[in-house]
């Protein structure tokens, strides 16, 4: 087939066999399921009420039963054929239970009702169940089904107690919403509402087995069932895309067995997460003073912080028993390896992840308690069998940054000391290890140089619990430029090349009209610098913006010079699958949530989610999946947790590493979002993220870091943040400096959707492409004003070639 085909080409060819359409197919929605049933985390589960044993009769409480949320809304929502929510999963399980009819046709009707009059799932109120269902339930049964669902979605935040919502600034749809159901947040969407908690009270005293499913995108209020043993059993489903429901109910009534582990840590209240007293302290900024002590890395740290915790970092139970040796630990091939026999001692299949963490000496510097180094899960073990498994960490990778010059400024050292080794299923539920990594003197591992150092950031947390002073920078001038400033209007217009008729191609060498032709460069019959250095500038400059849409696509594309055979590659949005035209029809497969797939501590679920991905992709001839995000879960209040993995780089890192190996077997780029610091969706493209430089290499950047030095990514997409005085998309320090030079990364970087970055000002910085569209008149003028040069153009535009050149 001659390059480029389906991009060139709609409608689509379907890739499956026998001519059939992978997209939304049933193998890709099976998939789906089973990631998610992989995800569940099981909280509680006292005296064995769970899993559902064949014939129990049970009844279904909660607007949630039918109000299933699949996933967030915006960027990562998903145009899914159907949803399952957690009645349709129970029923599609036949006669395993039976389900009390009357309480279940209310939520139904009430449900479908919220829905026809434009409601959103999970921003519904909870209704006043009628007193004479409760009975009619408590008859039929002594086992409840409590199902509590959440919502959140990337242009807000999630709300605290007496928080004022400002409509305005919402999408309509959302707005809406939420000016109806005001009192779903009265005390914020952490805690229950009012009605929700009245219902959990009614059914508590009426049912012996009360179990509670949590479909949620991150961390929520788990106070009100942790040490309650009215509520015996819990099961956190998250949002397990389209066939999440039917997930849930094959893991409540032991089809699968439980295998998730919590990627975040779930404190008492939201008060005692250290980023929660300042998160809506201010629209126009945000201080990182809890510095590297970001989720366990605090409460397992901080004097006192460990008894806010009510379910650990790594914490998941399991319908079987597990235990554990270590055989071995100590340094083989400049490793620290530990080697552990795994061996299920219950009666149900199962599968158990072991953890590894190490614990660094204090130092100068001073260090969280535990940091997670490595993990393995294990494979289905029988009753009685068991699996050998190898945990191992290079001594670099234990390193901290020095950013003030304690020991070595502006370098990774390894601190003098024994650095000891925990293993466990949970940062807690840990055994420590009879090997010691002893330095008898400090070791700088890396060398750098300092880069995107604080400028407002006056002071950070240490290890003790006491605050250091930090040096500042100087912050750029956001209206500082050569050119005349754009208005705010302007900044949201750019310029819309035409769609460029496939027709203009030459058919023939003999008929070709021009000398350049990007097939000659596929074909090696001229070189990609001779390519681009017969551009024009007006050329150059319009290869540096985002193009058009075609087919289904609605979130544009890259290329589009069609008189140099240069195609229009169209992007599709993520991350839990692809949001095309809706207007087109076409459906795709809703996989779960990041987070959801991050707690199957998985790897290889994300690459096959990956790989099914971008089989959609491709076959609905697009070449850019705009995924993975991998923000890091700073704090619960973000609006996009959802499609965020972890609190830990490390986890996080090696999940969407995982995730983009699998695109990038399919030959799809990848964009790796978003970089960096973009962690609250209030005011997110005007708010400063004011970080020290060890947090964000630590934990903002690391996990950037480390899916690009592993995965090799083909694509980065910038934050619309500000980081530390100096937006992201115009941060050399951040584009340069660090991605390309210390990482190596050699992909595209393009922009988040209309940033307010200025384009010259990015393009300098070396952000390639500024999406949707780009300003070509503002680049043209920064040439002529000598503050752009075209050699600094014909770079970011070979990237953009090169990248067109990796697609079939």
């Amino acid at each position: 087939m001659k390059k480029w085909q389906r991009i060139l080409y709609h409608p689509n060819l379907p890739l499956g066999d026998r001519e059939q359409r992978i997209t939304a197919s049933p193998e890709h929605a099976e998939l789906a399921k089973n990631a998610a049933r992989e995800g569940m985390v099981l909280l509680k589960n006292d005296n064995g009420v769970l899993p559902l044993k064949k014939g129990t009769p049970v009844a279904l409480f909660g607007k949630g039963t039918f109000d299933y949320v699949k996933g967030g809304g915006g960027s990562g929502d998903v145009t899914a054929k159907y949803v399952k929510n957690l009645h349709d999963g129970l029923m599609a399980l036949g006669d395993h239970v039976s389900v009390e009819p009357d309480t279940a046709d209310f939520y139904r009707r009430y449900v479908a009702e919220q829905y026809r009059q434009g409601g959103i799932p999970g921003l519904i109120r909870e209704p006043e169940l009628p007193g004479a269902l409760y009975e009619k339930a408590r008859a039929f049964c002594d086992t409840a089904v409590i199902s509590i669902s959440r919502f959140s979605d990337e242009y807000w935040d999630r709300v605290v107690e007496g928080q004022e919502i400002d409509l305005a600034k919402m999408p309509q749809k959302y707005a809406k919403n939420l000016g109806a159901s005001q009192s779903i947040f009265a005390n914020g969407d952490f805690c229950l509402s009012n009605e929700e908690a009245a219902m959990v009270e009614q059914v508590k005293a009426r049912f012996a087995k009360v179990i509670v499913v949590l479909n949620v995108g991150g961390v929520v209020d788990t106070q009100w069932f942790c040490s309650d043993a009215a509520i015996p059993a819990v099961l956190l489903a998250g949002q397990g895309g389209m066939e999440g429901g039917t997930a849930a109910a094959e893991a409540l009534c032991g089809l699968v067995n439980p295998s998730g582990k919590l990627s975040d840590t779930f404190a008492k209240k939201l008060s005692d997460y250290p980023s929660s007293e300042g998160f809506h302290e201010s629209v126009d900024y945000v201080d990182y003073t809890e510095d590297i002590y970001v989720g366990y890395r605090y409460f397992e740290t901080m004097a006192g912080a460990a008894e806010k915790v009510n379910y650990p970092f790594g914490y998941g139970l399991s319908y079987t028993g597990f235990e554990w040796n270590i055989l071995s630990a100590g340094l083989e091939e400049e490793k620290i390896t530990v080697r552990i026999r795994v061996t299920n001692t219950g009666e149900y299949a199962g599968k158990e992840v072991l953890q590894l963490y190490v614990e660094a000496p204090q130092g100068k510097l001073g260090k969280a308690r535990r940091s997670l180094v490595a993990f393995q899960k294990t494979g289905l073990l029988a009753p009685g069998e068991e699996q050998n498994l190898v945990l191992q960490v290079k001594p670099e990778d234990m390193a901290s940054y020095d950013d003030l010059g304690k020991v070595a400024k502006s370098a990774y050292v390894l601190e003098k000391g024994d650095y000891r080794f925990h293993v466990g299923t949970s940062v807690r539920d840990t055994r420590e290890t009879e090997y010691r990594y002893c330095l008898a003197d400090d070791r700088v591992t890396e060398q750098l140089s300092s880069k995107v150092a604080p400028t407002s950031l006056k002071r950070r947390l240490l290890a003790d619990g006491t605050y250091e002073e930090l040096p500042q920078g100087v912050p750029n001038d956001p209206n500082a430029t050569v050119l005349e400033p754009m208005d705010p209007v302007s900044r949201f217009k750019g310029d819309w090349p035409a769609v460029r008729a496939i027709g203009r191609i030459p058919r023939s060498a003999q008929d070709r009209i021009v000398k350049l032709d990007l097939n000659w460069v596929a074909e090696g019959k001229m070189s990609l610098d001779d390519f681009v250095s017969g551009l024009s500038d007006a050329e150059l400059a319009h290869l540096l913006g985002g193009q058009p849409n075609l087919g289904v696509a609605n979130t544009f594309g890259l290329g589009n010079l069609p008189e140099y055979c240069v195609p229009n590659i169209m992007t599709a949005d993520g991350p839990a699958g692809l949001r095309l035209k809706p207007e087109t029809g076409v459906t795709t497969t809703a996989f779960p949530t990041a987070t959801l797939l991050c707690c199957t501590w998985n790897p290889e679920i994300t690459r096959a989610v990956g790989e099914a991905g971008a089989r959609e992709v491709k076959e609905n001839n697009l070449a850019m999946w705009l995924t993975p995000a991998v923000n890091i879960h700073r704090n619960p209040l973000c609006g996009r947790n959802f499609e965020y993995y972890s609190e830990d780089p490390l986890l996080a890192g090696k999940m969407a590493a995982a995730m983009v190996e699998g695109i990038q077997s399919q030959h799809i780029a990848p964009a790796v979002k978003h970089f960096a610091l973009n962690n609250k969706e209030t005011n997110r493209k005007d708010s400063d993220s004011r970080v020290s430089e060890r947090a964000a290499r630590e934990i903002y950047l690391k996990v950037f870091e480390i899916i690009v030095r592993e995965a090799k990514p083909w694509g980065i997409m910038t934050s619309y943040n500000i980081v530390n005085g100096h937006r992201a998309s115009e941060n050399r320090e951040l584009l340069e400096d660090i991605l390309r030079k210390e990482w190596g990364f050699d992909g595209v970087v393009v922009s988040d959707w209309w940033t307010y970055g200025d384009h010259y000002k990015e393009t300098l910085a070396g952000n390639d492409v500024k999406m949707p569209s780009g300003y070509p008149e503002r680049l043209l003028a920064a040439m002529e004003a000598g503050v752009l040069t075209r050699e600094t153009m014909e770079i970011s535009a070979k990237r953009v070639l090169s990248l067109i050149l990796k697609f079939d």
